[in-house]
């Protein structure tokens, strides 16, 4: 099968959270089982250049409409460990991509709605027709507008879309005038069965247009695929895919074991697996020099995550101290975007700088987040909302025990060592359900306390989840299973 990814983001060269993960791993898991991938993505200037090989231009006459006029761009070819990358360079005053930063403009609507363009009209250009465009978030919402507004009638009919949506929290609500940039009939779309904002009278919605609009809608896990079809998670879409809900379902997100995996991972100064968990101590006693940690018979609880309301930052908060007032040692990695969030955490951070338990990193750091995973005995993730969440399916494989709130794909993945009603070996982590304090401290005291007390037990946490997969495998047959589907 021909399946080409429209996406802004592919891990390792353009990332800035799990949507470029999943864009790789799933892309080179249907790669791996023989169908031909390709990947399309804008040339960004602050991409990671040191990871595309053979990166060349092969195109040079691509040009792309913007409203009265046309804008002419190159494309490059490279390759992405092992996967076809298309890069789209625009060359106009406007300078869409080369910002230093791949979202957080003013014009970012814009940018994306150029992209989904320029996308279509370089698979027209070069006669591509693959049998699935696979697009992903709101950046590409307007790509199976486009399809079926415009290209299908320039013979480009053989195309079927499938439409990810990794996070409905961000949903590009942007003006009416984005349609006129990309060609599309404002009269025509501007209604509330297509891309009229639900919230909003005077906008339109990308991620809306993508669901109305494209052959089959998935979202990153079943239960996140339930929350925002029928509760206020679905942010104003609920009444969307519920009309659209013979095409909508959950796919759970994989993580890709060739990079986040501790028996072969390279950057963990000691590698190991279930039946070599002894050598995970080494981990932690590198992660207590690295970060100058005091070496005592402490468990160290992490948290590796952005810092944004999303993932209960009030929650992160309170677990700093409660860890070090209760024989916990405490690291964390990671950033914040919103500046009251990123003046919490500084604020904490000088408060906490020479207690020899707690290490606050407010940066990201690829490298020193292997080294966590490796080194810590819990991560944490008290999500208000989390879609699929990669986190804890890392945490699960590195042997780290996962306490969670229950929500999204946390809630498909983390089972309660004490109340799931799961047989004993499937159960691997502790989970809470309401968002206060006194929830997330029961579920912190639990874990604690089988450190403490039952190690042989907290082990078997371990080793439960490290049994267990959670690669592409699954998700990439479920994902071909509906490419079938809709191209039947």
């Amino acid at each position: 099968m021909y399946i080409v990814m429209i996406s802004s983001e592919c891990a390792p060269v353009a990332k800035v959270g799990g949507l470029g993960d999943v864009v790789q791993g799933l892309s080179r898991e249907l790669a791996l089982r023989g169908n031909n991938v390709e990947i399309i993505l804008p040339k960004y200037d602050c991409m990671r250049h040191d990871r595309i090989s053979d990166l060349n231009k092969v195109y040079e006459g691509l040009w792309v409409p913007f409203y009265d006029r046309w804008i002419h761009c190159d494309v490059y070819s490279g390759t992405v460990d092992h996967l076809k990358c298309l890069f789209i360079e625009p060359h106009s005053e406007h300078n869409f991509f080369n910002r230093g930063i791949f979202y957080g403009n003013y014009d970012d609507a814009a940018r994306f709605a150029f992209f989904s363009r320029a996308a279509l009209e370089l698979m027209l250009k070069t006669n591509r027709h693959p049998d699935i465009i696979h697009c992903h978030d709101w950046q590409t919402g307007l790509v199976p507008v486009l399809l079926f507004e415009i290209y299908q009638r320039l013979g480009m009919s053989h195309p079927r879309v499938c439409y990810t949506l990794h996070n409905v929290g961000h949903q590009g609500v942007t003006g009416v005038h984005i349609l006129k940039q990309v060609g599309l009939n404002q009269n025509h779309l501007f209604t509330a069965d297509r891309l009229k904002d639900h919230t909003y009278n005077n906008a339109i919605n990308l991620m809306k247009g993508g669901i109305v609009f494209s052959n089959f809608v998935t979202t990153v896990s079943p239960t996140y695929a339930n929350e925002i079809h029928y509760t206020e998670l679905g942010k104003g879409l609920q009444t969307t895919l519920q009309q659209h809900s013979g095409k909508f379902g959950g796919v759970l997100n994989g993580i890709d074991y060739s990079v986040w995996n501790s028996e072969i991972d390279p950057l963990v100064p000691h590698q190991y697996g279930v039946h070599t968990l002894n050598e995970k101590v080494k981990n932690k006693t590198a992660l207590r020099e690295r970060l100058m940690l005091q070496p005592d018979f402490k468990p160290i609880i992490a948290v590796v995550s952005r810092l944004d309301a999303q993932k209960g930052t009030h929650l992160i908060l309170h677990s700093i101290f409660y860890a070090l007032q209760n024989r916990a040692q405490f690291v964390l990695l990671g950033s914040a975007s919103e500046p009251h969030i990123n003046a919490q955490f500084w604020d904490v951070k000088r408060r906490v700088n020479d207690n020899p338990d707690c290490h606050l990193e407010l940066s990201y750091n690829e490298e020193l987040a292997h080294l966590i995973y490796a080194g810590a005995d819990m991560i944490l993730i008290p999500s208000i909302y989390e879609p699929c969440g990669l986190t804890q399916l890392i945490g699960l494989k590195y042997g780290t025990v996962p306490i969670v709130r229950r929500t999204g794909g946390l809630a498909d993945t983390v089972f309660d060592a004490n109340y799931s009603d799961r047989p004993f070996e499937e159960r691997n982590g502790y989970v809470f359900n309401d968002l206060d304090n006194q929830a997330l401290e029961s579920a912190l005291s639990r874990a604690l306390g089988l450190w403490y007390k039952y190690p042989r037990y907290f082990r078997q946490l371990q080793e439960s989840g490290m049994n267990q997969d959670y690669s592409w495998n699954y998700s990439g047959n479920h994902y071909l299973n509906i490419y079938n589907f809709i191209k039947a």
